[in-house]
């Protein structure tokens, strides 16, 4: 059993040591990719658009709001020269004004939200082909996201961000 004990201690040397010399062949660098993503022009374009289809959106429904609300106040000036029946018509037809916006306000969210995944998508697809390319060229085994709140909390490595803007042209 003691033989045992220090065959697996002097085994667990062997693999630390193969580790350790297989860990220092290997060369990491990093790189903050949501600064590089962010100075990218096609992101910038894709947030533009995305910006424009948001006000587009918040636009119609502020006129849907609109129109539900003076449909309100109209029928509450004139609720006391209706009938019960009228009356109870025209409140089942406000909640229906008001399901209709919410509605619309969902399926604005997910539109928006499926636009950007559409926008956004190539823009992460081409820093990350970059950021391989650049660092395959440069012998870097591993690249580390050192954006802020990613986990990373020394970088003292390489810093890629200058070569990969270089290689993407910004």
């Amino acid at each position: 059993m003691k033989n045992f004990k220090t065959f697996l201690i002097a085994l667990s040397f062997v693999f630390a040591g193969a580790f350790t010399a297989q860990a220092q062949d290997s060369k990491v660098a990093h790189i903050a990719t949501q600064d590089l993503i962010e100075a990218m022009p096609s992101y910038k374009s894709a947030m533009a658009q995305l910006e424009k289809l948001s006000k587009t959106y918040e636009s119609e429904m502020q006129n849907l709001y609109k129109e539900a609300q003076s449909k309100n106040e109209r029928y509450q000036s004139e609720a006391n020269s209706k009938t019960d029946e009228e009356n109870e018509a025209r409140a089942l037809e406000l909640q229906a004004d008001q399901q209709k916006i919410m509605q619309y306000r969902q399926t604005a969210q997910q539109e928006l939200a499926k636009k950007e995944e559409e926008l956004i998508k190539p823009v992460l697809e081409k820093a990350r082909q970059a950021i391989q390319k650049v660092a395959r060229a440069k012998g870097y085994s591993y690249v580390l996201d050192s954006t802020t709140g990613t986990g990373v909390l020394l970088a003292d490595g390489y810093n890629l961000m200058n070569d990969v803007k270089k290689d993407l042209g910004i």
